[in-house]
């Protein structure tokens, strides 16, 4: 089969398009022909975490196709089920952490650009009738990011003040669709112009120059929630427009790890912050639910042929996007 494998080189010269061996599932495994793939900033890491000494690697997490093979002792899903892949590996019920051994689909075990990807049975999950093969393909890890981030962590509720600093990645497109669809009040930033009148096309109530003065543009209004995922760039700046008592749930940091925190104004402002990753079989399952209640369907940046991997790899690189890239497979 054709896939996109990492070898031999760290970072993007050792990615490569090219023939593989395909893989027969083994006892509870099954086989997916893929028809869709989903490109995640996951995937830029894991060209630097992958090493020249480890085996070739077939990256990708979010994927979508229809079942061509089952291993021994599958009996839930069947050959020709159309399925949606749920990357997380090992994380089956809600918690407030993964468990020990919890992994991600594409590294260490290969991933979904490929033609066809093994997984465990129980990550194969009913595709949404409502979506297309490139919706669905490019669902998974960024919205179940982005439901666990809001509803688990961050508790949404209706009526509440929602911002999102850094709209266009996948997960902050999917934060903006499920706080609307909850019921939050939401605010919106990013150093584009064109991405902030895209944001309140799709239902922001605000939207922010990113490099403006938040304090001005907010007008004295303070919000109950903040999902970061910019990191240093925003953080202190979204801190400082949460209420007292409000709560910032962090699952990304893009624009740099490393924050310095005025711990005095932290604790008098009562404020809570939280991490978070991904999220459990449990939660996939209701974040599905979810989106076929309320019709949300991701917002597609673009979709590339596989063999294309570069010109969307550079796209993410260089935050062009609003929404999710994805590789549409024959």
């Amino acid at each position: 089969m054709k896939a996109v494998v990492h070898e031999k080189t760290i970072g993007f010269e050792g990615l490569t398009y090219r023939e593989i061996e395909k893989v027969q599932p083994k006892a509870g495994e099954v086989r997916v022909k893929l028809k869709a793939a989903g490109l995640n900033h996951r995937d830029l890491f894991v060209l630097n975490r992958h090493q020249p000494t480890d085996p070739a690697l077939i990256i990708g997490s979010d994927g979508a196709g229809i079942i061509d093979a089952i291993g021994e002792g599958v009996s839930d899903v069947q050959m020709g089920d159309e399925v949606v892949i749920n990357p997380g590996l090992g994380w089956k019920e809600k918690s407030d952490a993964p468990p020990e051994g919890f992994e991600i689909l594409g590294l260490p075990f290969h991933g979904t650009f490929a033609e066809y990807v093994v997984i465990p049975a129980e990550n194969a999950v009913p595709k949404p009738k409502h979506l297309t093969w490139e919706e669905a393909g490019v669902l998974s890890l960024a919205a179940l990011t982005a439901y666990r981030a809001l509803f688990t962590r961050g508790r949404v509720q209706p009526g509440m003040k929602v911002l999102i600093p850094g709209i266009g990645s996948g997960v902050a497109t999917f934060l903006l669709q499920f706080a609307k669809a909850a019921g939050a009040i939401v605010y919106v930033t990013s150093r584009s112009e064109e991405k902030c009148k895209k944001a309140l096309e799709m239902g922001a109530d605000q939207a922010i120059d990113s490099n403006s003065d938040w304090n001005e543009a907010f007008s004295g209004e303070k919000v109950d929630l903040v999902i970061e995922c910019v990191g240093a760039a925003t953080f202190n700046k979204s801190l400082e427009q949460l209420r007292p008592g409000g709560t910032i749930v962090t699952f990304g940091a893009s624009a740099g790890d490393v924050v310095p925190l005025d711990l005095r104004t932290f604790f008098y402002g009562q404020f809570s912050l939280l991490g978070s990753t991904m999220g459990s079989a449990e939660e996939f399952r209701d974040m599905l639910q979810f989106i076929k209640q309320h019709g949300i369907t991701p917002i597609v940046d673009a979709m590339y042929p596989l063999e294309q991997f570069e010109q969307a790899f550079k796209r993410l690189e260089n935050a062009q996007q609003l929404g999710k890239i994805g590789f549409v497979i024959d």
